[in-house]
């Protein structure tokens, strides 16, 4: 078993509709993605970056936010400014495709962040050491993303991120340099109205080397309201009778509440 893979670069040909079903259907049953169809050229850098700054700098420290490196050189700052240009530039475009899929504005998900400033960017990287004690120790207990989107670029060399799905823990292979790992937060479940979910994941520890990842979160700011999306309300307000009398009793709920969405979705609700 492997989570999806979405490949961006389709979305331009005669595949969309195709590639939208198949983000879709991550995003509603798996919470987690990987794609692949962006420059693999920043991703490559950035890894060779991190890895190095590191072992120089930072090899007694577990994990440490992008503020946290410090007197960059120009080009290394250029390097990380690369990369981070090329992921907002991506979660603006899944922020996009997710409306796009569940018939919201495009841009309903940046304006549903954005509080009095756009929404938040966040970047965090860690370095999870290699652990003889795989049977005994976690690299990082299982938990669930409070936040919106997260792109999650890893190690091509060990790995160590799981997801869980229907009862099963998934790995996330090995990956190249052109991949990189998605999955939404609780945020995205809000705004969805469940539609969409966030997943809980771990990563394992690891006795053949060390972890690398670098993650990148897309959250709502401090300020901002999280709420559903009017559009996504179900089966939202309607009034008794219309409902008493969409089925008979025996044929069970599903049939009446489809009757109260196609009432509301035409605007013929008798409810005030």
């Amino acid at each position: 078993m492997e989570i999806p893979m979405i490949d961006l670069s389709e979305l331009g040909g005669e595949n969309r509709s195709k590639t939208l079903a198949i983000l879709h259907h991550a995003c509603e049953k798996w919470g987690c993605f990987k794609n692949h169809g962006v420059d693999p050229e920043p991703m490559k850098k950035v890894k060779r970056f991190v890895n190095t700054h590191y072992e120089e700098n930072l090899k007694a420290t577990f994990y440490s936010n992008i503020e946290d490196f410090l007197n960059l050189s120009n080009d290394s700052g250029a390097v990380m400014d690369e990369y981070i240009a090329q992921v907002i530039k991506l979660v603006k475009k899944l922020s996009g495709l997710i409306c796009e899929n569940l018939g919201l504005d495009k841009d309903h998900i940046e304006r549903a962040f954005s509080g009095r400033n756009r929404p938040s960017m966040g970047m965090k990287v860690a370095k999870y050491p290699e652990c003889p004690y795989t049977k005994r120790l976690w690299g990082l207990w299982e938990h669930i993303n409070a936040g919106g989107i997260i792109v999650m670029l890893q190690d091509d060399r060990v790995s160590g991120l799981e997801f869980l799905h229907e009862g099963q823990w998934v790995p996330i292979l090995r990956s190249n340099y052109a991949s990189i790992c998605v999955n939404t937060g609780d945020q995205i479940e809000v705004v969805t109205n469940r539609q969409y979910k966030s997943v809980l994941h771990h990563v394992m520890a690891e006795k053949n080397g060390c972890w690398l990842s670098v993650a990148t979160f897309y959250n709502p700011m401090d300020d901002a309201i999280i709420l559903p999306a009017t559009k996504l309300l179900y089966p939202g307000k309607y009034a008794f009778g219309d409902y008493s009398h969409a089925a008979t009793k025996f044929q069970g709920k599903e049939l009446r509440l489809e009757s109260m969405r196609k009432l509301m979705s035409n605007g013929c609700s008798g409810a005030a």
